[in-house]
């Protein structure tokens, strides 16, 4: 059986025919731990007949401290992030930092990832919607909604956009639900992250905080206001990631919401 098409929208514009989800852990910590991920997450696409991108960040350059683990880098983690697309089918999301990133890492990945501190950055947005590759914006945690418009317009019509919470305060985000609508207005596919929207940037001395109990039901929450994806970072065991480990889900988690998420969406799709 095929895995089901890569992306449920045409042309840039949302068909919400089904919910989709971009999953995998925050940063390549080996291959087999990505072999592993990708695996399961490849067998509840085809179980569920879902749209599941795979989604690791060879090089997590905004980190808050610089001990922090960052990532194999560009070369060893795009040969990791091909050796999955190889053997588990997935599409591949991964983040970009800097224009000259993005040819290189468009030669594998489907989805250009751009992070949400750099959504304003015209030369990397630009650089990555020349790819011809999907771009997904990540939303800043400083940003307006309606402002994302000129973000999305710089990373050309290929592109959709992320929502992951928004500053309120020193280590803390909220998420501002009445804004889901604005941005479906842009025109765009909408997707909510739900493990960065339960990050505390800087929160843990050194590094950033979290509470993963809080991204299942903010998930759920954005799929009533009507959602086209939802990101998701997952782990066999969060509490040993190497990066944001604290507002990421345990992969079993994941598995066993994902049927749970979509029969929401259907049925919330019904009302609209």
């Amino acid at each position: 059986m095929p895995l089901p098409s890569v992306y449920p929208f045409k042309s840039g514009k949302s068909v919400r025919k089904n919910l989709f989800f971009i999953a995998g852990p925050c940063v390549i910590e080996s291959e087999r731990l990505c072999l592993d991920i990708a695996e399961t997450l490849a067998k509840i696409a085809l179980d569920l007949g879902l749209v599941i991108i795979f989604k690791a960040s060879y090089d997590k350059a905004n980190r808050t401290s610089r001990s922090s683990f960052r990532g194999p880098g560009r070369k060893s983690g795009l040969a990791v992030l091909t050796k999955v697309k190889r053997e588990t089918g997935l599409p591949i999301l991964t983040d970009i930092h800097t224009p000259a990133d993005a040819s290189e890492a468009a030669g594998v990945a489907d989805v250009l990832q751009i992070p949400a501190f750099l959504c304003r950055q015209t030369d990397l947005l630009v650089a990555a919607a020349k790819t011809g590759r999907f771009v997904n914006v990540k939303k800043g945690q400083f940003m307006a909604p309606a402002d994302m418009e000129y973000a999305l317009d710089k990373a050309g019509p290929r592109a959709w956009v992320t929502e992951r919470g928004t500053f309120f305060g020193y280590h803390r985000l909220v998420v501002d639900f009445a804004g889901i609508p604005v941005l479906r207005n842009l025109g765009r596919p909408v997707v909510f992250d739900a493990t960065h929207s339960v990050q505390a940037p800087g929160g843990g001395k050194g590094r950033s905080s979290g509470n993963r109990d809080l991204a299942l039901p903010l998930a759920r929450a954005a799929v009533c206001m009507g959602v086209d994806g939802l990101f998701f970072e997952v782990h066999p065991h969060p509490d040993k990631a190497l990066c944001d480990g604290d507002n990421t889900i345990a992969l079993n988690e994941f598995g066993k919401n994902v049927p749970r998420l979509v029969d929401l969406f259907e049925r919330t799709r019904e009302w609209n």
